[in-house]
């Protein structure tokens, strides 16, 4: 069935409070998405994040962000008053993201409502809320012990990552695991509590758009962090030294977002071992993702045909080679495990013939990006009429520039391509837009998915991210009553989705009926 859906990071949306969370906003805008016709919300990574504030660098596989739980929820819940989260609404400016300065606060107030919370378990007993605590800890024991322990071992090693700390909690002594586990009692608990205001403040959001008839698309980084949970409590799943260094980190070679190539410097996996173990960490982690959201995307998919490794202590990615990945073997097994599952292949840049293979075997729709159809030098896969069904369009991704800031860049050549190609000379700048979106829209493509910013005809102010850059990454979020400023938008996102086949005019009348939400 054709569908559609927009492209928003959880951060983005406009919260009182810094940062964007699981508030009154993300309800409204699932609400904003059935109005206009959508069946899906993608959204990026969900873990916390680490190094350069990317989602792709978070210090867990498993974990939730902590800043996204909304405050507001937690003073309806007794745990925290207006006046302690009033510090958190003077942080950054009302269109971007203060990583530092929420860095420097959240906490405290997560620790103040985290406080309470432990004197409502002392006296309620055995309450609703002291029960599913208990419950969430004990099915979420398998990685949350070691999540826990890792940010508290953090914090009293000074933020260093475990490579830094002393030898014995370095490499998991026994002895050293249960001494720390004492002394790091409250902390440990601490990062428990916030892990569980996570989950259910997210699956009280997930549902409602499921209600609603929104599915979530979930984003996995194929890599981990080495700053993380998951390498320092499995050093055996990944390429490492005896001392625990990496011998290798992931990245990719020097192409057209970056001329010396893109240095991730995560640790790159060990897949004789996971082949040896029946994958049973991947299978693992997929499985706690389908639990998260409806569908997943796995981010830098070619990775499991072949991997780019870079020597460790390179600056640059120059001097990388690739290797071989663990291929359709992987992916039998999750089938075997789990069944058929619904997963997007990013499978964005140089593909081999064997990486078309993987994707056509698994039989997963792969990606197709409009900014990248217009290369007057040759044919291109990305241009609309190249493209089969099992497909998901964009018109850019978080990694692209907006469509408005593309285009007052592109290349006069490319430019005269894409006119050309959508005979529209006669569009103004200002809504080039729309025809983009049309043009994603009207493809063959099952799944058609759109960035806000393009919705909103934003320019290169709210590109998401640059590859290969720190400092002005992940900030962009939208200012309190945006949408609102754009009357109408919702009806005519509605109308191009029903002109293209990606509603059932049923669900259309329906939505109709439902756009008056928005003018409230």
């Amino acid at each position: 069935m054709r569908a559609s859906g927009i492209l928003l990071s959880i951060s983005s949306l406009a919260t009182k409070y810094g940062i964007g969370g699981f508030s009154k906003e993300a309800y409204e805008f699932v609400d904003f998405l059935r109005a206009a016709g959508q069946q899906k919300w993608q959204i990026l990574p969900l873990g916390p994040t680490g190094f350069g504030d990317s989602p792709y660098q978070s210090f867990s596989t498993y974990a939730g962000n902590p800043y996204y739980i909304d405050l507001e929820t937690l003073i309806t819940d007794g745990l925290l008053t207006e006046k302690e989260c009033d510090i958190s609404v003077t942080i950054g400016k009302t269109d971007d993201i203060d990583y530092e300065g929420i860095y420097r606060t959240r906490f405290t107030i997560l620790r103040k409502a985290f406080v309470r919370f432990q004197e409502k378990l002392q006296t309620e007993g055995e309450a609703k809320e002291c029960i599913s605590y208990k419950d969430f800890c004990e099915d979420n024991a398998y990685w949350l012990d070691d999540y826990s322990l890792y940010m508290a071992l953090k914090d009293k090693f000074g933020g260093k990552s475990w490579i830094a700390w002393d030898p014995d909690i370095r490499n998991r002594e026994p002895k050293a695991m249960a001494s720390y586990r004492a002394e790091l009692k409250t902390e440990i608990a601490f990062y428990q509590f916030q892990q569980f205001q996570f989950r259910k403040q997210w699956d009280a959001l997930h549902s409602y758009a499921n209600k609603n008839g929104i599915e979530i698309i979930g984003d996995i980084p194929i890599y981990v962090a080495f700053d993380s949970a998951d390498t320092w409590a499995n050093p055996a799943l990944f390429q490492f030294k005896e001392n625990g260094e990496p011998k290798a980190v992931a990245g990719c070679p020097p192409d057209a977002f970056s001329k010396t190539g893109q240095l991730w410097g995560n640790p790159l996996y060990d897949w004789d071992y996971h082949k040896k173990t029946d994958y049973v960490w991947w299978i693992s982690r997929i499985s706690f993702c389908l639990n998260l959201y409806d569908v997943i995307r796995i981010d830098h998919f070619r990775g499991f045909d072949e991997y780019y490794a870079i020597p460790a202590g390179d600056k640059t990615a120059e001097n990388g080679h690739w290797e071989k990945g663990p291929g359709f073997s992987l992916f039998k097994k999750v089938k075997e495990q789990l069944g058929e599952v619904n997963i997007i292949a990013e499978d964005l840049g140089f593909l081999t013939d064997t990486v078309l293979m993987l994707v056509a075997d698994t039989g997963f729709p792969g990606m197709k990006v409009l900014q990248f159809a217009f290369d007057s030098r040759e044919e291109s896969d990305y241009l609309p009429h190249n493209y089969s069904k099992n497909c998901v369009v964009y018109t850019g991704t978080h990694d692209n520039d907006t469509i408005q800031g593309w285009y007052q860049v592109l290349a006069t050549p490319d430019k005269e391509l894409s006119i050309r190609y959508m005979n529209n000379k006669s569009t103004p700048i200002t809504e080039i837009h729309w025809d983009f979106i049309r043009l994603a829209m009207a493809s063959v493509a099952d799944l058609c998915i759109i960035p806000l910013q393009d919705y909103l005809g934003l320019g290169t102010e709210a590109r998401i991210n640059v590859p290969s850059t720190l400092g002005t990454n992940w900030r962009w979020r939208m200012t309190p009553g945006m949408l609102k400023e754009y009357p109408g938008l919702a009806e005519k996102i509605m109308d191009m989705t029903a002109l293209y086949g990606r509603t059932t005019a049923k669900k259309v009348q329906k939505i109709s009926d439902d756009t008056e939400i928005l003018k409230k």
